[in-house]
């Protein structure tokens, strides 16, 4: 699979990544065996990167994620992520950084972490002090490179003036585009732009259903695209796309995705499945390639993304 570059400190990356939230928490119940399956049939596929957060699961998604990569640990780049509580509320305190850090190198069962990302902005700590928390664990060679996520461009500016930040994290799809508000001063700096929930949340994998057929603690419940009023509007917008996506003989997943790859090139995905046969799907789209034409069309058929919040 071709690689891309994310940031300028050398970090390189498979151009479809995995993010595994979704073997932890968000999306129902999960099979460790399957998901563990999914991981590494993705890496047999040529995924190289590997994304998870404590949050996920508080600790058991690092565990699954470790456990599915330790035989090939020398051979992938695993992310993630600190700063949020149980309750959902920020914290990057300094030394609550810390030990979430030790906690996830134990949890992960790895000596090192290839990217740690701040996960949510804390309003009561300076991102100076995050991130010159999160420079100690470089320095002590337990990172390689650092990242925030769901910031803005005025925290990635000051963070980068502390320490070199190879990426940016940021939910973005052809559901979800204001991440592209964020893309001239990630351009100015050479930091590169991980993208999260590039399906719209299952929206746009060729299985959407109505927000009444998933569980009530599904993530899906309190997204704006599939309110009553809005879910028919978004799924014509996706049944064009799909007529494009078959036109073209591949799939609706694999054409949101090399819709995001031809944005930009220093914009990485990173879709989670715990079914390797729609891992596969997922990295398919490495091979589409679309035209301008066919760039054309998809703008026409979604301007501006779907129709409703995203609900973050």
């Amino acid at each position: 699979m071709q690689q891309r570059t994310l940031g300028q400190q050398g970090l390189t990356v498979s151009s479809i990544s995995y993010g595994a939230m979704g073997t932890a928490m968000g999306y129902g119940p999960s099979d460790d065996v399957e998901s563990i399956s999914a991981i590494r049939h993705a890496h047999e596929l040529g995924v190289t990167h590997f994304d998870t957060a404590e949050l996920y699961g508080w600790g058991s998604g690092e565990k699954l994620l470790g456990t599915a990569l330790a035989p090939i640990r020398d051979k992938v780049t695993i992310a993630t992520k600190f700063g949020f509580t149980p309750s959902f509320t920020s914290n990057s305190a300094p030394e609550h950084i810390r030990q979430v850090v030790d906690a996830s190198l134990v949890n992960l069962g790895v000596d090192h972490i290839d990217v740690l990302y701040q996960h949510v902005g804390d309003p009561n700590v300076p991102i100076e002090d995050v991130v010159g928390v999160m420079k100690e664990f470089v320095d002590a060679g337990k990172v390689s490179y650092l990242g925030l996520s769901n910031t803005d461009a005025d925290s990635i500016r000051r963070a980068h003036a502390v320490h070199p930040i190879s990426a940016m994290q940021s939910e973005y799809s052809l559901f979800s585009r204001d991440s592209e508000a964020l893309m001239p001063v990630l351009e100015e700096l050479g930091i590169g732009l991980v993208a999260y929930s590039p399906l719209a949340r299952g929206f746009l994998s060729g299985a959407v259903k109505p927000r009444s057929e998933y569980a009530a603690d599904d993530f899906r419940q309190t997204v704006g695209w599939w309110a009553p009023e809005n879910f028919d509007a978004n799924v014509a917008m996706v049944s064009a796309l799909t007529e494009l996506a078959t036109r073209k003989g591949t799939g609706l997943a694999e054409l949101a995705l090399a819709w995001i790859l031809a944005r930009k090139d220093y914009l990485v995905p990173i879709p989670g499945s715990r079914n390797p046969a729609r891992v596969a799907q997922n990295v398919a789209a490495a091979g589409v390639v679309l035209t301008d034409a066919d760039l054309a069309t998809i703008d026409a058929i979604i301007p501006a993304g779907a129709i409703g919040d995203r609900g973050m």
